[in-house]
């Protein structure tokens, strides 16, 4: 039996006043970086060989930069580069060293989460250093969230080789130039404005972590989503999660990167990811930009989460610019 109107309002309202607890606080940034400052390289879930690492070594350190790598970079546990207590340990020591001015995870997978319970991140707040990533690493940028140190989603060791712009462009944001990106327009496209926090990353990583002290900071924010190799109806499942919750009725705006590799049952869903997502934002009132050049696929653009940003939709263009940090 399909709801009364009545009832929607009241689920609103109720998941709106659990989820008015959870915004950002002032953001910290991380000092850009110069020519000998040192990165860190570590794997914080899937496990990479060194073959894999030397071409982004030879990269960073053409960019005047010093690399150190993580203890366990290069170890096998089943399908990560350690258990989860070393790969924590690779993660708390980078933070802990004051040289390493940018943490760099190697690669995706997964295995992040199991790193949150075993991390203390307290100390970036007082030192703080950017941490980037995408994929898996969203879990590592909601908790950096949470502390008020903003981080960059980007692309990422293991993608080096066959992402050429993707790279060029993480070089400026770890340096600090200007990311003002302006895309073409997208017939799912809602025109509107708005500024607001950029957060998010891999929905799937987002919807895991809801209903935990890790969970999405949804108010006053820019929501960027991306995913890959999920069905359809899971998409459809997991921005089911963000409206029940009240996170989606919270957020200003909405930038869908790339749904790689959906997958379909048997019997079709009948819906892209695009037009699932479509249906759950428009009737936001909210400017939502799709085919934004970001996730698993080339280019992937760095984001700064926890950045100040302007959205601006049109029937034209999408254009989003980070703000500065002040």
């Amino acid at each position: 039996m399909a709801l009364a109107s009545n009832d929607v309002v009241y689920v609103r309202a109720r998941t709106n006043t659990f989820i008015q607890l959870f915004e950002y606080q002032t953001m910290l940034q991380p000092s850009y970086l110069k020519p000998g400052d040192t990165v860190g390289i570590i794997a914080p879930a899937r496990k990479v060989s060194e073959q894999e690492m030397q071409p982004t070594i030879k990269v960073f350190e053409s960019w005047g930069l010093n690399v150190r790598l993580g203890k366990h970079l290069f170890g096998a546990h089943h399908q990560f580069s350690g258990a989860a207590a070393e790969r924590a340990a690779d993660l708390q020591e980078m933070i802990e060293m004051p040289e390493v001015k940018a943490i760099i995870g190697a690669r995706g997978g997964y295995g992040c989460a199991q790193l949150l319970p075993l991390v203390n991140f307290s100390n970036l707040q007082a030192s703080p250093k950017w941490i980037a990533g995408y994929s898996d690493i969203t879990a590592l940028h909601l908790s950096l969230a949470h502390i008020g140190v903003e981080s960059i989603h980007a692309t990422m060791p293991i993608n080096f080789t066959d992402n050429t712009e993707s790279v060029t462009h993480l070089r400026k944001a770890l340096f600090g130039e200007n990311l003002t990106y302006s895309i073409d327009s997208h017939p799912f496209n809602i025109p509107k404005k708005a500024t607001g926090i950029l957060t998010g990353g891999n929905l799937s990583i987002i919807c895991s972590l809801q209903g935990t002290p890790h969970a999405l900071l949804p108010k006053n924010a820019i929501l960027f989503i991306e995913d890959i190799d999920e069905y359809l109806y899971h998409i459809d499942r997991m921005m089911m999660n963000l409206f029940l919750s009240g996170a989606l009725q919270q957020v200003k705006g909405i930038v869908a990167g790339s749904m790689t590799d959906m997958k379909d049952n048997a019997t079709p869903y009948g819906k892209s990811a695009y037009e699932i997502i479509h249906e759950h934002a428009q009737n936001l009132g909210i400017p939502v930009c799709f085919g934004f050049p970001a996730g698993h696929q080339k280019p992937n653009l760095p984001l700064i989460f926890g950045r100040e940003v302007k959205l601006i939709v049109t029937n034209n263009s999408s254009m989003l610019e980070f703000c500065a940090n002040t």
